[in-house]
């Protein structure tokens, strides 16, 4: 965090109710919860600081903790609440930047496993997003962007997931539409060059042999040296096919435009 957590102020008389504390010993008390791990006490000592003192010295840092306290309890909705509010009446303060690092957190930390709804990545993506454009300079735009590029490839996986469900129960179609989806939306991923082997299988499935070659034939550009080249090369050529650029399809537009250079 920008500010430095007080420590000097005490916290006052530990049994005094708050609403006969000052800001500052209620500030101390929520540092003092949030040191013995009681995070929820902590949010809400903090949140009382704004409800006491809203006009106080105190407030401001109050919001930014509450947020802290309630992500460190897990508690990301209300994190998201005050950090949202923190960036809705302090949106030039130094700590804007780290209210906006804590609610796209508030998304990220709830990312699970591929198998679950991708919705909280979705808004994760686009809270990071926000982080790296509208604080590129902040010491938090660097973890923003390794988040980021960990929740675009986890979408990546998601889908890759779901086209290999349909391509081992033999719904061709189903599943090329899904790896195609990887090779225009997720290239940058590591997923790509299993999607474009996959997109060989399916294809072949299909017999769309011009779809399959032109998916080979980037592979092949890009990716010769992994397994999955290796792979497609034995698909195509025991098939008697090469992996070159056959037909005007949507791969063979990606081969000509990203390979060769020839805009269309």
């Amino acid at each position: 965090m920008a500010f430095a957590l007080l420590s000097a102020c005490g916290a006052g008389n530990p049994s005094a109710p708050l609403d006969e504390m000052t800001a500052d010993q209620i500030f101390a008390r929520g540092e003092q919860q949030l040191a013995q791990g009681d995070q929820d006490d902590a949010a809400f000592t903090f949140g009382e600081i704004e409800r006491l003192y809203p006009y106080s010295e105190y407030a401001q840092r109050a919001l930014i903790m509450q947020a802290f306290a309630y992500h460190r309890d897990e508690d990301y909705q209300n994190s998201r609440a005050s950090a949202q509010r923190f960036l809705d009446f302090y949106p030039a303060e130094q700590d804007a930047p780290y209210a906006a690092y804590l609610l796209a957190l508030s998304y990220y930390d709830q990312i699970d496993d591929i198998g679950r709804d991708q919705g909280l990545t979705f808004q994760a993506l686009q809270a990071l997003r926000t982080v790296i454009e509208r604080y590129p300079d902040s010491e938090y735009a660097r973890s923003a962007v390794l988040k980021f590029d960990l929740a675009f490839d986890h979408l990546a996986a998601k889908e890759m997931e779901i086209g290999r469900y349909y391509l081992k129960r033999g719904h061709y179609a189903a599943a090329a539409n899904r790896f195609r989806i990887v090779v225009e939306d997720f290239q940058t991923t590591i997923h790509t060059p299993e999607a474009l082997h996959r997109l060989v299988e399916s294809y072949l499935s299909l017999g769309l042999t011009a779809e399959a070659q032109s998916a080979g034939a980037i592979l092949g550009h890009n990716y010769r040296s992994t397994e999955w080249y290796e792979s497609s090369y034995a698909l195509l050529t025991g098939q008697g096919l090469s992996t070159e650029v056959s037909g005007d399809n949507w791969l063979a537009s990606i081969y000509r435009q990203v390979v060769r250079g020839e805009w269309l």
